[in-house]
């Protein structure tokens, strides 16, 4: 498969923003939050989702430069509307706004209406941590064909509705659970089909509602339905990440109207660890909970006991050296995606040529 250097595609990554309209600023935040995914694991999130921006930009869903409005600033309260916002900058600014506010006040609860796809999560809890605030979010995903079948459910009602929290760990390493509500994210499905290869089992369900690994009714038929993680308890917890984001926040829900864009809401709270015995105190607790449960003895089929954060680490330390894959076809869609931006191909290869790893 090709392999790049982080830096090579993050080059790649603000040429393609950057001829979307993009001024450099959010050029840089998109560029560096698509391959941060990357470089986490998470290729569900990273630069395969560059030709999506790039319809979305074409059928008028996500707006580059967007100023976000303040819909209210009242004590610990933040609500803020992205209007199709870029989400990765609109996401970002918002955050860092609630952290500020969150020094002041000790807390901050920052409801994020209507960005367009804001990306991994993980990072606004990270960006939130090395700020030395815990951070827990719950997100929606709208605008777009309900893709999470809920426990005993046979076709999709929901998105895939991520649910993040994290604090400081030791050594400056965040401990940060991100997940999608679904056994697996929508775009591993895309990276799978991507791939032809199956996806494990009881991650989706087809026409019938019955289980499949074969993403390609759902990728390319749009049929069937991703599946909730945890039976019961993964469903319950996405059916709240919606009510969170939708009734609450106030941000677009499924049961609107949907003009297939890819809409982001969320409702989360930041809290200044100061006052409760400072990021240190936390992040020392924090270890000693990990120290225990990696005490644990391996269960058959298990070398170790891994906790939050560890995987995405892991992930960043090889493909820092060993550079980033990126399959062939989703490698294929981005080159295309930029073609219709205008990008020569020159321009490609004075990107990402000299740092192909």
């Amino acid at each position: 498969m090709p392999t790049f250097t982080a830096h090579g595609l993050e080059n790649l990554a603000h040429l393609i923003a950057t001829r979307m309209g993009s001024e450099d600023v959010e050029a840089k935040e998109v560029a560096d939050h698509l391959v941060r995914a990357n470089l986490a694991g998470h290729d569900s999130h990273g630069v395969g989702m560059l030709p999506t921006y790039v319809r979305l930009l074409g059928d008028g869903l996500l707006v580059p430069n967007q100023v976000s409005d303040t819909v209210l600033d009242s004590g610990a309260l933040l609500v803020i509307d992205a209007k199709r916002g870029y989400g990765q900058r609109a996401a970002g600014d918002a955050v860092r706004r609630a952290i500020a506010k969150a020094k002041e006040l000790g807390a901050c609860v920052l409801a994020l209406r209507n960005a367009s796809h804001i990306g991994r999560i993980g990072t606004y809890a990270e960006l939130a941590i090395a700020h030395g605030c815990a951070f827990t979010s719950f997100v929606n995903v709208a605008d777009h064909r309900d893709a999470q079948a809920t426990w005993g459910a046979a076709e999709a009602r929901l998105g895939t509705n991520p649910f993040t929290t994290g604090v400081p760990g030791p050594n400056g390493l965040p401990v940060v659970l991100d997940m999608a509500t679904t056994t697996i994210a929508a775009g591993k499905a895309r990276v799978a089909y991507n791939k032809g290869i199956a996806v494990a089992d009881d991650c989706l369900i087809d026409a019938d509602g019955n289980p499949t690994n074969d993403p390609t009714g759902f990728m390319r038929d749009k049929t069937g339905a991703l599946r909730s993680f945890g039976t019961h308890k993964g469903g319950g917890l996405a059916i709240m990440c919606e009510i969170m984001a939708m009734a609450v926040a106030g941000g677009q829900g499924t049961v609107e109207h949907r003009n297939g864009g890819t809409l982001n809401s969320m409702l989360a709270t930041i809290i200044d660890l100061t006052l409760l015995g400072g990021a240190d105190h936390v992040a020392a607790r924090a270890e000693a909970t990990r120290a225990h449960i990696k005490s644990a003895r391996p269960a058959p089929g298990f070398t170790e006991v891994l906790t939050p954060g560890e995987p995405e680490r892991r992930y960043a330390t090889k493909r820092l050296v060993a550079g980033i894959e990126v399959d062939p076809q989703s490698w294929a869609d981005i080159l295309e995606a930029a073609t219709t931006l205008g990008i020569a191909a020159a321009e490609i290869e004075r990107a990402v040529g000299s740092n192909a790893a």
